[in-house]
């Protein structure tokens, strides 16, 4: 595996998304981890980060001018995520392979990242902007919660990069609250919103259920057991909705596996990706695990 040591065979620590406000991040495997599960973990969160940047930067200037910059703004604070998080499954995986080969040169089923993050809300046909801002709302949530506990793992990278984004991260949360609020100031939007709530809450279920992966480093401290964060994340909804006066969705969606976890994917995904992709693999492939050199980075509660 390919962690950073010092000249003495010692592991070393070194700066997650530059330098950090108070702390290095040790980026050393923790005592009893399989490196294996955790490169796989910081991939399912690399892709959750990195699919739902790409959707929310779909939109482009078609969300208007103001708006393009709030999702442009939490796009790069995504991709950001994405960076830390998929270097740090490549660096421990055998293959060794950098953040963008695995960004870039993988195809559907390799992803895994959950599947509300890659299905097409738009700004293409079929696609609404209340569909965008239900799939904001739902998934900063639960990742917010998400990564509220990973500040506290074991896992120096992971704890640190969540620790640094929850302010991002709560913002998010923030903005996709306070479109749904305006939605629900008339009847003709709010029907709209709870339509939109409607089409993304089959796929709400995922969420929380932990992928073997996720349940064995959530015993060992490493990573956030999903099911755990249901309450939370229900809680939170049921605040929005009742400030916006939008209809209650009712319970989390039932799910069973396989799902995006698995490389179990929608339709959608081969496309996402094809757009996605196309620029670094047309302009060719790079030698395997390569570098390229770069800038410092800088259930619903239960009724």
């Amino acid at each position: 595996m390919n962690i950073p040591r010092s000249p003495s065979g010692a592991q070393t620590q070194q700066w997650v998304l530059g330098a950090p406000n108070t702390s290095a991040a040790d980026r050393s495997v923790p005592d009893g981890v399989d490196a294996a599960d955790l490169s796989a973990y910081s991939m399912m969160l690399g892709d959750d980060a990195l699919v739902l940047a790409h959707r929310l930067g779909q939109w482009g200037a078609r969300a208007g001018l103001e708006e393009a910059a709030a999702l442009g703004g939490i796009a790069l604070e995504l991709l950001g995520q994405a960076r830390v998080l998929l270097a740090r499954s490549g660096e421990l995986e055998a293959a060794g392979r950098d953040e963008d080969r695995l960004a870039y040169f993988r195809d559907a089923e390799e992803f895994r990242n959950v599947r509300l993050a890659e299905i097409d809300c738009g700004p293409g046909a079929g696609g609404d902007f209340a569909a965008t801002v239900a799939r904001l709302l739902l998934l900063a949530t639960w990742r917010l919660a998400v990564y509220q506990g990973l500040a506290g793992t074991r896992d120096g990278v992971l704890a640190t990069l969540a620790a640094r984004s929850l302010p991002a991260m709560l913002d998010h949360r923030d903005h996709a609250a306070q479109w749904a609020i305006k939605f629900g100031d008339s009847a003709a939007s709010a029907d709209r919103m709870a339509a939109a709530l409607g089409r993304i809450w089959p796929l709400t279920g995922e969420l929380f259920v932990p992928h073997p992966v996720e349940a064995r480093l959530a015993d060992q401290g490493c990573a956030v057991d999903p099911a755990r964060v249901r309450g939370d994340v229900g809680r939170s909804l049921d605040e929005v909705f009742s400030v916006a006066r939008l209809p209650d969705p009712g319970e989390f969606a039932e799910f069973e596996r396989p799902g995006g976890r698995d490389g179990a994917h929608t339709a959608g995904m081969p496309f996402l990706l094809a757009e996605l992709q196309h620029l670094a693999r047309g302009t060719g492939e790079r030698p395997r695990g390569a570098a390229v050199p770069r800038q410092q980075e800088t259930g619903r509660s239960a009724r």
